[in-house]
């Protein structure tokens, strides 16, 4: 059973999605207090964080940078600000995905779920390829890390699942729409920068810049393609 933490200081909030999520069958608990929580999801390492943006003591943000880099689970950003800039900002400092107040409670229970599920979702015969090797880049889908060279890359859960994705369809132009269906379970908006602002983040981490990226390339009006020939030869 996944284990869910909460850190939320709307105490009503709180309760009700705890009793909610624990009620379709996740251990779940609770932080109302913002300069506690680094400490708790450190220590505790859950399998997912629900994190509100405005806490008392330590916002959101700050939390998600201090903990991203010794926590490797899953970060769920909930805020009442609807501000695109926020969304960016969140996903820049750590968060998988970013969901606006007031949620339902099905589509919050949706959002976890897809967050939690590992990119499964492949021809069986990809998966069964749990190392992929392109020159120095190698990305471990047992481990779900990838290594430069002898380098650790250092990647979200979120960012290393939309790599293996792109990477085990190298030469095959994905839509924003099959990489929200493949990684969120969920149908594409037209307007979420998420899966933008992940490329953006990944690229200078393998080792893909320029002007013009040639590992991880935009396909005007198709999407993103990862490019096998141009991996190989990174160094």
């Amino acid at each position: 059973m996944s284990r869910i933490l909460i850190v939320e200081d709307d105490l009503r909030l709180a309760q009700l999605t705890c009793d909610y999520l624990a009620g379709h069958g996740f251990i779940v608990s609770l932080e109302n207090d913002g300069t506690l929580a680094v400490q708790r999801i450190l220590k505790e390492q859950p399998d997912l964080v629900v994190l509100d943006l405005m806490l008392p003591g330590e916002d959101g943000f700050s939390i998600c940078r201090r903990v991203r880099d010794e926590y490797s689970g899953r970060i769920l950003m909930l805020t009442a600000r609807t501000d695109d800039q926020d969304q960016v900002h969140g996903l820049e400092q750590g968060a998988d995905d970013y969901v606006c107040k007031p949620v339902k409670p099905s589509v919050l229970l949706a959002r976890v779920k897809a967050l939690l599920r590992r990119v499964d979702a492949h021809e069986p015969s990809q998966v069964a390829l749990e190392i992929l090797q392109f020159g120095k880049l190698s990305i471990d889908h047992a481990r779900r890390s990838a290594y430069l060279g002898k380098q650790l890359i250092d990647l979200t859960g979120a960012e290393f699942d939309l790599l293996w994705l792109l990477a085990i369809n190298a030469g095959t132009p994905l839509s924003r729409e099959a990489i929200f269906s493949q990684l969120r379970g969920i149908e594409y908006d037209g307007v979420d920068r998420s899966i933008d602002v992940r490329i953006s983040r990944i690229r200078p981490r393998i080792g893909d810049i320029g002007e013009q990226p040639q590992v991880i390339k935009t396909i005007r009006n198709k999407g993103y393609l990862f490019v096998r020939e141009a991996a190989q030869e990174l160094s």
